[in-house]
Parts: C-alpha cells; structure tokens; sequence
C-alpha cells in the first residue's frame, strides 16, 4: 500500500543539496560508491549552497501517452476515437485538485492523429486534417476544450522527416510536378548505400528512385527545400494557433535531413530543428516541443535546449529497467550521471517504456511489486514524465507494434473490456478481465492507486520537478538513494530493487545540504508498515550523510520517499 503524508518542508540550514548539474560537479565527480555524482564538499566544510535551478512550466506536469485508437470507442465500431477519449477524460484527470480518484495526469500526447492509410498514422496524407476512423476535426475541438478545461495541455505527433507515398506531395513529386519536384529525394540512378540501420532507403519509382529511410510507404521529405519547411512551419502554426494545442511531440527528430552517407544526427538537421523551434516560439512563446532523438545521452541531449525544450531520455529508461531485471543499482546510476552530464537540469523526457517498445510490465515478469517500484522511480528521477497508456494498471504486451499498443484495459466485461461494444480492432491482452481499470480502482494496494497517488505527490514537491539531484550510494549492491534539493527543502527516496529484504545497507553522501540535527518523516512508501518513523540521520561535518540507515531493513522490491527536516 502506498501511503502518502503532508511533506514538512526541510529548510536543511537554507542550503539545499549540492547540484550535480554544475560544470564544477561534472568535472570533478568520479563514479565512486561515496561520491557518484555529487558535487564534493571537503570533509570538515561548512554546509554547502547552490542556488534554485530555472524551471520550465512542463516540469509542473506528468504527462500521458494516448494511442487513440486503442484508448476508447466513442461510436462502437472497435476503433478507438476522439469522441470516446473525451468520454473518459475525467479518469486522466477531471479538474477538481480536491478528488483522488482520477489519475492525476496534467498533459497529453497523443500520438499521431491526422489522415493517414495505415493503422499507427506515422504516414500522413493531410497534416490539417483528422484521420476519419478517429472523428473529424470537430470533434479534436471539442476534445481539446474539455481538456483544457481540466487544466490538461496537449501536444500532438508531429511527423517531419517524411510523408505517406498517398500525400498528394509525393504523386505530383513522382510525375515531376514542378511546384513538388523536389519536395522529396529524388536519383536517376540508384545510389544503392544503406541506411543507419543497414536497411534498404532508395526505393524505385516510375525508373527513379526516392530516398524513403523507414519504408517505402513512407518518402522522406526534403527539408532543403524552403517551400517544404515553410508549409511545415505553417502546419504547425494552424494547430498551435489557429487550433489551439500546446507543442508537438516530433517523431524520428535525427533523421530529418541527410548529408551524403551521413543520415543521422546531422548539423543541417540540428540547425534545422533550431530554425522550426524559433518560427515555433515566435507564435507560440509557450509551445513545448519534446523530439525523439533514440541514441545515447550525450546525443540526444545536445539537442536541448537550442533545438527542442526535450528530449526523450532513453539511457535512463534503460537503466531503471535494468536495475529492476538485474536487481543491481548499478546500471541506473549509470543512467542517472549521463543524464546529470547530458541535459540541462530536469530537461529530459523521462519514462519506462513507449510505443515502441515492450510493455514495462511484462518486462519485468508480471511482477506488481517492481512495477510500483518502477513507478517511484520515475516519480523521483530528473526530468519530465511521461507515462505510456496502460502502464498504471499494468497492461502487458510484447513486439509486434501492434500488440503492445493494444486496446485500453477498462472493465472485465466483454466483448472487449470497457473499450468497445463490439469486438476491438487488436484483440485484447489476454488477461484483460483480472488486470483493469474497476478491478484496481477501489483497491488501495493496487498498481493504479499507486500511481494515482505518485502523481499527486511529485505536483505538490517542486524538488521532484525541477530540484538538484544527488546520487546516494547505497552500501549495498540493490540499495541507493536519490536526493532532490532545493533551498529550503530536501527529499531523499531510498530503493531496493533486490526480491529480497536488504538489512546490511548504509547510506552514504559526501557532501550535503544539512547542518546539525535533522528530523527524518516518511512522506510516501511501497511498503504498509512504512508509517514507523525512520531513524533520523547523523549528520556528517561536510553536510552529508554517512552510511544512514532510516529503517532495520528495507522490504523486497521496496521504496520510500523521506523529507530531512533540520531540527533547532
């Protein structure tokens, strides 16, 4: 059961924990079981100090996944649609900060939305206009004012890199129009050299061939082209300002522009995302744009913030969930530090797992206990949230795309558990009548209320949306600790990821906020027994901590969140 209290803030001698985002910290810390990316403080300083880090209106918010088709069937014909996810808005979120019983989510992206042939929608026909299976660009109006109205912001799949080959840009392209000619890639010969991927790109057309790096359904556009950039300055423009949304997720944001052989993380695509992102602002002043660079760290965050606001943090999703699979600490400070070295501060897109990946819960075997752990950890890592659809209840599912973004598990009744009337485009999970929306809702133990009640606590702690963060090493290999600061308040979460109680475990920070005695309040735990009070640490000379140990033991799979609170 999670349980959740009143933080008492921890004024910790008005000096927060000391900033691993510093240029001073990145240069100075090494990946030591004392020192792993906190900034030093010599043993016998005075506290330390680091001022408020900025923040960003997005890292107020924890936001939500939505593939429309799967999420709910507003006119009962198996296809999930707008008219139904505005049905069931008031489950994400309906407007009232008094209620619990909504998930508590503040955005949404929803992946894509416009007119396409296939069934995920990565190849667009009309960027203006609504796919038909999901309603028309009437009902997207209606959905985006209910939305707004519970104050949740909205960004759409934004597609850049390429088209469908049914765009009416790509037939008049391929007939040598000579408004689209070059609209796309075009050889008379075939320049036959791989894609990134060693996978096929030039696809023949008509005795030429196009340059299409994911399929030959999907050519890429020409961002060279002034016209082509132009209209897609211009499309987004009409949903941000004629329509109303609030940023755009951009899809494959590497690949946008080639150089030669040379086709992914190029300077010709960073300048260009610099230019979309400043045409963006400059209408827009309040638009997030979050882009999907899948590489390392370092590359993907090199992009924020002159390029994109965010980028999605892939490193760190794969070091929780390896942590949690191998139930070693090890590979999510690995994650972490690359973050800390990455990013500016907070200004990633943090996760467990997405649309194109397996499922979290079947990642992790089916087992509920990690799956929560897996959600504080999120809660309490740096960075933005986004949650996948599903996730909070637990929905499985493995590769092929299609089955692990299957319809939304909302009841245990059929033909297709809340979703539908009738039988659903993918055919459900197969264990959607025990894991669902009602089975879970008024059970307290459950993944959902513990999700429910995680979103609420990292929106009322600004250290978990934008604090400094430390790493706590954990004296033992499955135990560590995450430290948020800002001035005048601290929250230490402290993890187990092991399926076995830890007893011979001691927490350690070199160099830390806190100056004499310090109270120590269980704000939030995975374990019921946790309203025990923790034992308050002893303070170390250089504001650390030294091998502290709040309980005897910490329960299998277990995590708990705890203000240090300074006492006189």
């Amino acid at each position: 059961m999670l349980l959740a209290a009143v933080l008492v803030a921890a004024s910790a001698c008005g000096s927060p924990a000391p900033s691993t985002t510093s240029p001073s910290a990145a240069a100075t810390s090494a990946p030591s079981a004392t020192t792993a990316a906190s900034a030093s403080a010599a043993p016998g300083s005075a506290c330390t100090a680091a001022t408020t880090p900025a923040s960003k209106e997005w890292n107020g918010r924890t936001w939500y996944e939505v593939f429309v088709r799967s999420f709910a069937d507003g006119n009962g014909d198996g296809i999930g649609d707008l008219r139904g996810l505005t049905a069931k808005l008031d489950y994400l979120n309906d407007g009232d900060p008094n209620t619990t019983t909504d998930l508590g989510i503040t955005g949404i992206w929803l992946m894509p939305v416009f007119d396409s042939p296939s069934y995920h929608g990565y190849d667009v026909i009309d960027y203006r206009k609504i796919e038909k299976d999901y309603g028309t660009n009437a009902d997207f109006a209606v959905f985006l004012e209910a939305a707004h109205k519970r104050g949740i912001k909205v960004i759409l799949d934004l597609v850049l890199n390429h088209s469908s080959d049914r765009n009416p840009w790509f037939i008049a392209s391929a007939k040598k129009d000579p408004k689209y000619a070059d609209w796309y890639t075009w050889s008379d010969t075939n320049p036959s050299y791989m894609g990134p991927e060693n996978q096929v790109v030039w696809r023949e057309n008509g005795g030429r061939w196009y340059y299409g790096l994911f399929s030959e359904q999907m050519p890429d556009l020409n961002l060279k082209n002034p016209a082509v950039t132009a209209e897609m300055e211009s499309i987004a423009k009409f949903w941000l300002t004629d329509v109303g949304v609030d940023g755009f997720r951009l899809d494959a944001a590497k690949y946008l522009i080639e150089e030669g052989k040379k086709q992914a993380n190029t300077q010709s695509t960073r300048d260009w995302l610099a230019g979309f992102h400043k045409a963006v602002l400059a209408d827009n002043p309040g638009a997030m744009l979050v882009g999907e660079v899948w590489d390392t760290s370092t590359t993907a965050g090199s992009y924020v913030p002159g390029a994109m606001d965010l980028t999605f943090n892939f490193g760190l999703s794969t070091g929780t969930r390896l942590a949690l699979q191998t139930q070693l600490a090890a590979p999510l400070k690995t994650g972490l530090l690359d973050t800390l070295t990455a990013w500016p501060p907070s200004q990633s897109g943090i996760f467990l797992t997405n649309h194109d990946q397996n499922r979290i819960m079947g990642e992790l075997g089916g087992d509920t206990a990690a799956a929560k752990l897996a959600a504080f950890l999120l809660f309490s890592e740096p960075g933005v949230p986004f949650m996948y659809y599903g996730e909070e209840i637990g929905m499985t599912g493995h590769k092929p795309d299609e089955q692990i973004r299957t319809p939304m598990q909302w009841t245990a009744t059929g033909p297709a558990g809340g979703f539908s009337t009738v039988a659903p485009w993918e055919p459900m999970e197969a264990d959607w009548q025990t894991v669902n929306v009602a089975a879970q809702t008024g059970d307290p133990a459950s993944l959902l209320s513990t999700y429910r009640s995680l979103t609420r606590l990292r929106a009322d702690q600004p250290a978990l949306q934008h604090g400094e963060t430390a790493w706590v090493d954990g004296g033992a290999e499955p135990v560590f600790g995450l430290l948020r600061s800002l001035p005048g308040k601290s929250l230490l979460t402290v993890a187990n990821v092991s399926n076995k109680e830890v007893d011979d475990y001691g927490l350690t920070l070199r160099g830390g906020p806190f100056c004499g005695n310090v109270k120590a309040t269980v704000v939030a735990a995975t374990w019921q027994d946790a309203g025990i009070p923790p034992v308050a640490p002893v303070v170390t000379a250089a504001g650390g901590l030294d091998v502290y140990k709040p309980f005897a033991g910490l329960p299998p799979r277990s995590a708990v969140v705890i203000t240090l609170e300074p006492q006189p």
